[in-house]
């Protein structure tokens, strides 16, 4: 089968010895149900069927029982063959889907496959480092009604959020890289509450302000010194005194505006527009962006000096599209924050399904309108709520429908002449980055460098363009 997404190079580099596994990532009929990872280490054979819940190892066999009515006791089952498992369907009366497709006879499952059984949905990995716990990587887990949970599967994204909470209450600032809606605005809350800093968490984001604004807004101004200076005004940096200051998008930050941020870190004080002296304050920074910051300060679009001052500490958030072990943990903490009842809320298998297999452009933001929408049109008074595919934005539907194509395109039995077409396509648009290109196909960075070399693809070139 092809598979919908890759481990993360990160990963990668760091499991020498890594072991299949599998997450149960989601039940439709409890989406509010503590998802499980099972390593298949030592096992040659894995049985999943309908059950009260039990993983138990015999002999090389590993049998995952399942609370789920509508699968078979003897649903399916997973063969090793060498360094890779094989799947089979056991006859099961609703059948084995996998990435959106049913499962007619046996398949070789390829890393990030989803598989549906019933009602239930694993996501399935080649390589997971020996010894994790079978629960996600949880930190900062309190209030979860307003804030969602720093909470994840993936090895290499559970290793950055423990060290956020090892330096939560130093000053070291931090910077939050990822695309716009991979959740940076919840790591700086997660880190502000870690922190236990009696202030205030003070958000600003650089790219929604007038550069010819964005000063004032930051350190402040004293009444006329500019037109329009009516009163004095503090700024957000010692609004922020004793707290956090969250500068999102900081990549859009005027140089102007750079110049004297750089001072608040250096000196620890600001100083107002049309002010005379300075104010000490104490401010602990993060900074995100969903821009190359390396890459601006070689343009001289941003300071080298503030780069190196905000390197502290940096956090790397992957999309959604490469949190699919992750989706079930998202979605729980999403409903949670709309108020949506545990004991009441369901959610469709086609949702479901569509949720897995769409790549959300827009992230984990995007998801949640989603979510939002689909309860709010099931939402009744009484009895089941089911959020169904009828309740999702188009996008999802003509999303979805792509994803599977490509899919079908990225398969290993697909004709080469297309799979090299499509692998040039994808190196022009991402000007020759094959970390880019593995991520569009949902393969590992390894089996592009693979395939670049059988079709003689001059690589180089693609980067100069």
């Amino acid at each position: 089968m092809g598979s919908t997404v890759s481990v993360h190079e990160e990963d990668l580099d760091h499991v020498v010895d890594g072991v299949p596994g599998i997450v149960r990532a989601m039940c439709c009929d409890r989406p509010f149900e503590a998802p499980e990872r099972i390593l298949l280490d030592d096992v040659d054979r894995v049985l999943v069927g309908r059950g009260a819940g039990e993983v138990v190892r015999t002999r090389g066999e590993l049998r995952i029982g399942v609370a789920d009515e509508r699968m078979s006791a003897d649903h399916v089952r997973l063969v090793r063959q060498h360094r890779h498992f094989v799947i089979e369907d056991r006859g099961s009366k609703n059948g084995t889907v996998i990435n959106g497709r049913r499962l007619e006879a046996t398949a070789e499952l390829a890393d990030g496959d989803v598989i549906e059984t019933g009602h239930t949905f694993f996501v399935y990995r080649t390589r997971v480092p020996r010894g994790l716990p079978t629960t996600p990587s949880t930190i900062a887990d309190t209030d979860v009604s307003r804030h969602l949970p720093l909470t994840t599967f993936v090895p290499g994204l559970a290793r950055q959020f423990e060290r956020l909470a090892k330096i939560a209450r130093s000053t070291i600032p931090v910077v939050v890289l990822g695309e716009t809606g991979t959740g940076k605005e919840v790591v700086a809350n997660a880190l502000h509450r870690l922190s236990g800093r009696a202030g205030a968490l003070i958000a600003l984001n650089c790219g929604a302000v007038p550069a010819t604004l964005v000063e004032s807004e930051l350190f402040g101004a004293r009444k006329g010194a500019f037109s329009g200076a009516i009163e004095d005004r503090p700024g957000l940096v010692r609004s922020a005194d004793g707290g956090t200051l969250f500068l999102d998008e900081i990549g859009e930050l005027a140089l102007p505006a750079q110049v004297a941020l750089l001072r608040v870190l250096q000196e620890q004080e600001v100083m107002a527009i049309g002010a005379t002296k300075a104010v000490k304050v104490d401010v602990r920074v993060v900074a995100a962006t969903h821009r190359p910051l390396d890459r601006l300060v070689d343009s001289n679009k941003f300071r080298a000096d503030l780069f190196a001052r905000l390197g502290g500490l940096t956090i790397r958030l992957p999309p959604l599209r490469e949190r699919r072990d992750d989706l079930g943990l998202i979605v729980a903490g999403l409903l949670r924050r709309i108020n949506a009842d545990a004991e009441r809320v369901r959610i469709s298998r086609a949702a479901a399904r569509m949720l897995f297999l769409y790549r959300f452009p827009h992230n984990i933001r995007e998801l949640e309108k989603a979510l939002g929408l689909g309860f709010a049109i099931a939402r009744t008074d009484t009895g089941p709520i089911e959020i169904d595919v009828g309740g999702f934005p188009d996008e999802l539907r003509l999303g979805v429908d792509a994803r599977v194509s490509a899919v079908e395109l990225a398969r290993d039995d697909d004709d080469d002449e297309e799979r090299k077409a499509h692998i040039i396509a994808l190196l022009a648009q991402h000007h020759g980055r094959v970390a880019d290109v593995a991520r569009a196909m949902g393969k590992a960075r390894m089996q592009i460098h693979r395939w670049i070399k059988k079709y003689d693809i001059d690589l180089e070139s693609y980067r100069k363009a």
